[in-house]
């Protein structure tokens, strides 16, 4: 059995990639998502520890220079990134563990040589984009138009991930049944 998978979901900011990693964890055993670690604030029912771990720039910019970050991002106002403890302790903990992190944060760990299994999920289409990302809310039309071109730029740069799917309206089960039956594949 191959141990401590690690398996990358992105997609562009309305894609679906948590909605994936939610439903994947119930049907893979012994898996967990990675917590990253952002600047942003908290968005109602966001859980210190469990959808982020929230600090404040400086506190982020301190963990970059310490050298604590496998990748970071800084999207849309905000830092991302992934601390290499927190990687660490999940993969001594389950056989599984997924991450959410964009193309960018991909290419860093591949640079690191940190083996991982990606998919790139993308929508049917940017309006399709667009209207998931208008039903979260709180989006000023500057932000849409910012979220929309990196979303583009994230569709092209994606080429190098182990799959591609379209997670369409209304299918995600469809998608998350392929990604299932790729990760139980790679178990073997």
């Amino acid at each position: 059995m191959n141990k401590n998978l690690l398996v990358i979901i992105s997609s562009p900011s309305g894609g679906g990639k948590d909605t994936v990693i939610t439903e994947l964890q119930k049907l893979i055993p012994n898996s967990a998502k990675l917590v990253t670690t952002t600047t942003r604030p908290p968005r109602p029912g966001d859980q210190e520890g469990v959808s982020y771990f929230f600090v404040s720039e400086d506190a982020f910019k301190r963990r970059i220079d310490a050298g604590e970050l496998l990748e970071y991002n800084y999207y849309a106002g905000h830092y991302y990134g992934s601390e290499k403890s927190v990687l660490e302790t999940a993969r001594t903990k389950y056989d599984v563990v997924f991450s959410n992190i964009e193309v960018n944060g991909k290419h860093n760990l591949d640079i690191l040589g940190i083996q991982n299994l990606s998919f790139f999920l993308f929508p049917e289409s940017i309006d399709i984009l667009k209207k998931r990302i208008e039903k979260r809310g709180g989006i000023s039309p500057e932000m849409m138009e910012e979220r929309l071109k990196i979303a583009e730029e994230e569709i092209e740069k994606s080429q190098d991930y182990d799959f591609r799917f379209v997670n369409a309206e209304g299918k995600v089960d469809e998608v998350v049944k392929k990604i299932e039956k790729i990760i139980k594949d790679r178990q073997k």
